[in-house]
């Protein structure tokens, strides 16, 4: 059976039409003769929608019962029975109440497209997984309701619903989105201009990046390696050279004035692993490309052109920047070299060529020496050919009668091989001058004459010459490629070594300056700072007041750059100083990849202190904020409330009806209730921060408790329903407490709850437990914000100072503990928040903290 078919309306925003698409595409296909049926529409009270549900057939859907509600959802069992060829899925990302057969709508959906049932669905970019973060960050509300973007990524269409952020505020100051009610509060929170412009874009570059990669496939599936310039694409390439700064930059101005194109930096290190790339370069590079909003990769090639042009096809790059040639100008007569092969193989690729301030300067100094062998071995090499020349000569010169010179040449090349391998090229090439003088003198007619009579012999001596020249090139080159090979691994393996030290470590600058001090044999590591304050001078690096010791390890620390053997300067303002010995022209490279990590760890060490510093002043400052708002507003609120009361039936110049001297009395006892529960909560949270909190456990009814702390909430508690049954048995508790922790928990759910959907408190027994829970519907809270509802003075969401000094969900978590119980927060099935409130039945006999057994 062919698996069905996932088409996907995509909103930036709700209210932008993702469902009247939906179902205007239902009406098409049915028209044309498709069966087509409504799994679930969600039309939220908005008459057009609604109008468009008619004339198709609409699936029932399937009622579940959770924790004394009624919730209704997708009824997926009905849809593979009716096995229609499309059917229409409103709210993608929605969660199924507990219970269902899946727990998240688009799992209905795979298991319907699974079917062979073509499924049409709608999503809001708020509800991906990968975006929920930034769209909690842009609108301040966080969704709980998410789904992971390969579920929509795997759709064979996914369809941007757009719309002008003007166009939609529109919509809804007509009323064509939300009830009227609702209209300003949505348009100055969530549908702001901002906000929809940014929702707008992530949902446009989100589609886009989804579309460059359908392209992709597209391209690697029909391998076309052509390059589509459907969008600008900017490609650098670093050679790990001091001049890879400037062609970034270069390229960032390109990709800026390419209607911001994509900038992507790639280095290419050969197979044999002996490319002179500095990883210190490179390293401050990637840094560089990253700050400057593009991304960094590394390629491995034996040819660099061809690796380099393989990778730019392939992220379909449309301009190519490459620095001007640094060698000399013998060494381009002789090879083409990279910028020029890649420009004259590039096809539509622009290559640009910039120049720099390395251009035919050679390749920089700090590479591996030329030669593979130490001095020693050249000397040793000299040696060998000094000595066993003379020795063959005499050995084969007794034996000059019976072999001819077919027979002696072979000798002597084996001895300008054996000098090869001891010496290098230079001792091998001086063994092959002497052997052909040697051959020429003492084996060929005329004897000790420096003439040949025969031209065979003369031929025969030159290809010796040759040969042997040709054979002590291979042998030195490689040698010299064993040794670079070798030292490329032990470098690798260094900075490999580095790489974890770091990582395991708690201090990563002082692990980083072992590993340098165990890695060279060195006495003592110093990394200085410079003193920004003092002025650069020619006898800067020995002013030990210029220089500040940053970390040390080894010896005695040292206090100005020139007190060790050799220093490395780190960006101006850092010097790593070693002492011990002077490493080597070839270890410099390494060296300054150290000094390049050193000044990263620094920095990351000063930010972790910074941030720990910040932490505490800023939780301070956040408390100190808070209780100033709670001081200026509410609880000056309310006493202005009573003040104005108090004041206005004082006056003698106003005579007021009963009526209104009635009306005037209870503003003035209300606002003196309100002011005494918040004074009561700051000394109820002072005494239990202090442990002072006296607590008288009893018996307590829920049927009794809970009614009474609706009726203390006055007139909006007559909103709230409760539900519980007859046969509950009774919490051990201080039933005072338990009405304050519900007054508050109600108070808050009513806040939150919308009107039409007011707050419900359910009770129940579990396992020994009395569990009371309160119920909204409002937006709830994610679950990595939830600790953060019972920090005091925290109101999380919450802008407007009239909501309280943020004490109720803090003071009563405290005060349900204080009786051995808890108060968890827990999802609202269709959204919204749960308070559940355990507390231990009275049957228990629990031990409550400080109530004496």
């Amino acid at each position: 059976m062919a698996r069905g078919h996932l088409r996907v309306y995509l909103g930036a925003a709700p209210g932008v039409g993702k469902t009247y698409r939906m179902l205007e595409e239902g009406h098409r296909r049915a028209a044309r003769g498709t069966d087509v049926v409504i799994g679930f529409v969600e039309c939220h009270g908005r008459p057009q929608t609604e109008a468009l549900v008619h004339g198709l057939e609409v699936i029932a859907r399937r009622a579940v019962s959770y924790r004394g509600a009624m919730f209704t959802e997708l009824d997926v069992d009905a849809v593979l029975a009716r096995r229609p060829e499309v059917a229409l899925v409103d709210e993608l990302a929605h969660a199924n109440v507990p219970g269902s057969r899946h727990a998240k709508r688009w799992q209905d959906v795979q298991l319907l497209l699974d079917a062979g049932i073509t499924v049409i669905t709608t999503v809001n970019i708020e509800h991906l997984e990968s975006l929920n973060d930034v769209v909690a960050a842009i609108t301040g509300v966080p969704q709980q309701q998410t789904l992971p973007d390969a579920v929509v990524r795997a759709a064979e269409q996914v369809e941007l619903v757009d719309m002008a952020p003007e166009a939609l505020r529109r919509r809804m100051a007509h009323g064509n989105v939300y009830s009227p009610e609702k209209v300003d509060a949505a348009l100055g929170n969530y549908f702001r201009v901002g906000n929809l412009t940014a929702l707008r874009e992530a949902a446009l570059l989100w589609l886009a990046d989804k579309v460059d990669t359908e392209l992709g496939r597209y391209r690697a599936d029909h391998r076309i390696d052509a390059t589509w310039e459907t969008r600008e694409r900017v490609v650098v390439a670093l050679t790990g050279g001091g001049e890879g700064d400037t062609l970034i930059r270069r390229a960032a101005r390109i990709a800026a004035r390419s209607r911001g194109a994509d900038l992507v930096a790639v280095h290419v290190a050969r197979t044999d692993g002996l490319a002179d790339a500095d990883p210190a370069h490179l390293a401050r590079q990637r840094l560089l490309v990253e700050g400057l909003g593009g991304v960094y990769r590394q390629v491995v090639g034996t040819d660099v052109a061809t690796a380099l042009l393989d990778f730019a096809r392939g992220v379909n790059a449309t301009q190519l920047v490459l620095g001007a040639s640094r060698r000399g100008r013998l060494a381009q007569l002789l090879s083409r070299g990279v910028g020029v092969t890649t420009t004259a193989e590039s096809g539509p690729i622009d290559v640009h060529l910039v120049t720099h301030e390395q251009v035919k300067r050679g390749r920089r100094g700090g590479f591996p020496p030329t030669h593979g062998l130490s001095p020693r071995r050249r000397l040793a090499g000299l040696t060998l050919a000094g000595a066993g020349l003379p020795l063959l000569t005499a050995a084969l010169a007794a034996s000059r009668d019976t072999l001819g010179l077919s027979s002696i040449i072979p000798l002597y090349l084996v001895a300008v091989v054996a000098v090869a391998l001891v010496g290098g090229i230079w001792p091998a090439v001086a063994a092959a001058i002497a052997s052909f003088l040697t051959l020429n003198w003492y084996f060929t007619p005329p004897l000790r004459r420096w003439i040949i009579a025969e031209p065979e012999n003369l031929l025969a001596l030159l290809v010796f010459l040759i040969v042997a020249a040709a054979v002590s090139t291979v042998v030195d080159l490689a040698a010299r490629r064993t040794s670079e090979a070798a030292r490329a691994r032990a470098e690798a393996e260094t900075l490999s070594t580095l790489a974890g030290s770091v990582l395991r470590g708690e201090r990563p600058l002082t692990a980083m300056l072992d590993q340098l001090r165990d890695t060279f044999h060195l006495d003592a590591v110093t990394l200085l700072e410079r003193d920004p304050d003092t002025p650069d001078s020619p006898d800067l690096n020995r002013l030990p007041a210029a220089w500040r010791v940053v970390a040390a390890v080894g010896g005695e620390a040292s206090r100005t750059p020139t007190d060790g053997d050799t220093d490395v300067l780190v960006e101006h303002t850092y010097s790593l100083v070693l002492r011990g010995h002077a490493p080597t022209a070839a270890d410099r490279r390494v060296l300054e990849a150290f000094a390049a990590q050193t000044a990263v760890a620094l920095r990351q060490e000063r930010l972790a202190e910074r941030a720990a510093t910040a932490e505490p002043l800023a939780e301070v400052d956040r408390v100190r904020t808070a209780l100033l708002r709670a001081v200026s507003h509410d609880l000056r609120t309310p006493l202005a409330a009573a003040k104005a009361a108090v004041g206005s039936l004082r006056s003698r110049d106003v005579v007021f009806a009963d009526a209104d001297r009635e009306e005037l009395l209870a503003t003035a006892d209300e606002s003196l209730d309100r002011l005494g529960r918040l004074v009561d909560n700051l000394l109820d949270m002072s005494r239990l921060q202090a442990g002072a909190l006296g607590v008288h456990p009893q018996p307590v009814s829920a049927a009794e408790i809970v009614p009474r702390a609706v009726d203390d909430l006055g007139p909006p508690g007559a909103a709230v329903t409760i539900h519980f049954p007859d046969d509950l048995p009774e919490a051990h508790a201080d039933p005072d407490l338990v009405e304050r922790i519900l007054v508050n928990l109600l108070s808050n759910a009513l806040r939150h709850s919308p009107p039409d959907r007011p707050p419900a408190v359910t009770v129940s027994a579990h396992g020994g437990h009395l569990e009371i829970r309160v119920i909204d519907h409002g937006p709830g809270i994610p679950d990595t914000h939830r600790d953060q509802i019972f920090l005091p003075f925290q109101r999380l969401g919450d802008t407007d100072n009239a909501t309280g000094v943020g004490l109720g969900l803090a003071l009563a978590r405290g005060l349900a503990e204080a009786m051995g119980g808890t108060l968890n927060p827990d999802s609202t099935p269709g959204g919204g928040l749960t308070m559940v409130l355990s507390l231990p039945a009275a049957t228990r006999c629990a031990h409550v903290p400080g109530d004496p057994a």
